[in-house]
């Protein structure tokens, strides 16, 4: 990723005059659509063959579990000389997986199967096209262009699954899984025909044996580590709170899903287009707590606004992801960018599964206010003993840099 000595201003617009840029960004948002709705429309046939709430729940977000397949074992091919080949070659795999969903009559271990292997593939795609975005944009860039593909990416998920259930009302499942391949198709014809192939990655054999080299090196250095655990961990435990307002408040759950998808869609924007590399920085440990403060109150079973004003807050500290992911890549060296960026996506999504079970699981013995309140208390826990590991990385990154 080019290195700039100063910040310029960097707009939403600028970065959609860049064609790569925006091949980047649209085949994104085509494919988080596309997932949505897949996975909407399985949940719901698997809910209508079975009835097990736990079933259905799986087929929603079990392939988060799958991501850290990818992340352990071939996630170094998002690092390969070929980027753009890979990155097309991923697509078409996904548009396979997707198409094969559509098939009528299909055993629902079958389609199981298919959802984690479509998990595995797409989060070595994520990896090699966070991989590809380092390259495209300059470094100035890159928070921008990251806060505007997570704004796209929770705006789009919430469409998708309101345009989903509208769509259920009247077509198959099946019907839905034909939509979502012609999404998953159309993104994989605008990476073809925008992203140019990269020349300046040295040539290498991607693998299993590379995949865990540089996982191991990741993994042994203690600033990585402590980055890692904060974009993981918190993120993962308060994903474990949203995942309770059904339980917490059955007739509101969709007031508070949807203040909590508001205040992250405006965290990100604050963050990633308003605030510089030095307030982001300064902001980041902040966020953190906010993330998680909020949801000290419900013990408390506050009135429906007051619990809703309180999510959306808390879903606003999530913008902390921008600058710690920032700071991830200027410790990354650049053979690896691609692979470390998909193994962060991949941990994170993880932990954000483990989170809803840690919930699910606590939720069984305890009432779910308490529960949300456990696990905001332990996100807040991780963030305040973690701050001492992330303050000295920043410290030993400025005396590399002569900062």
């Amino acid at each position: 990723m080019p290195s700039d000595t100063s910040e310029p201003t960097t707009t939403y617009r600028s970065l959609l005059r860049d064609r790569e840029f925006t091949g980047l960004y649209a085949s994104f948002t085509l494919t988080v659509a596309a997932s949505t709705l897949s996975g909407f429309a399985l949940a719901t046939l698997v809910d209508r063959r079975t009835g097990s709430p736990f079933l259905t729940a799986v087929s929603m977000y079990g392939a988060t579990f799958a991501t850290v397949l990818g992340a352990m074992t071939l996630m170094s091919v998002a690092d390969g000389n070929r980027p753009r080949r890979t990155l097309v070659a991923l697509q078409c795999v996904s548009l396979l997986g997707v198409a094969a969903q559509a098939v009528p009559g299909l055993p629902l271990a079958v389609r199981f199967a298919l959802l984690l292997v479509l998990g595995f593939f797409q989060s070595l795609g994520t990896g090699t096209r966070m991989g590809l975005l380092a390259e495209v944009v300059p470094a100035s860039a890159y928070v921008p262009a990251r806060s505007l593909m997570n704004i796209t990416s929770g705006g789009t998920a919430v469409l998708g699954y309101a345009l989903g259930a509208v769509l259920l009302r009247y077509l198959s499942p099946q019907d839905v899984f034909v939509a979502a391949t012609a999404l998953t198709g159309a993104g994989l014809v605008v990476v073809a025909t925008t992203v140019r192939e990269r020349s300046i990655r040295p040539p290498r054999r991607p693998g299993l044996r590379q995949t865990w080299t540089a996982n191991t090196a990741l993994l042994s250095r203690s600033g990585p580590r402590a980055l890692l655990l904060n974009l993981w961990v918190p993120n993962g435990l308060i994903v474990g709170c949203e995942a309770l307002f059904i339980s917490y408040a059955p007739d509101h759950a969709g007031v508070l899903l949807a203040a909590g998808s508001a205040g992250m869609l405006l965290g990100d924007l604050t963050v990633g287009r308003l605030l510089g590399a030095e307030r982001r920085r300064r902001c980041a440990f902040a966020l953190r707590l906010l993330l998680a403060a909020p949801y000290l109150l419900f013990p408390l079973h506050p009135p429906l606004p007051v619990a809703a004003a309180a999510v959306f807050v808390a879903s606003a500290g999530f913008a902390a992801t921008l600058p710690l992911q920032e700071h991830l890549l200027a410790l990354t060296p650049d053979p690896v960018r691609g692979q470390v960026q998909g193994v962060e996506s991949a941990g994170r999504m993880t932990w954000q599964g483990i989170g809803a079970a840690l919930a699910g699981g606590l939720a069984q013995h305890l009432a779910p206010a308490a529960t949300i309140t456990a696990l905001a208390a332990l996100s807040l826990a991780v963030t305040l003993l973690s701050r001492p590991f992330v303050a000295r990385t920043r410290a030993v990154r400025l005396e590399e840099t002569g900062g």
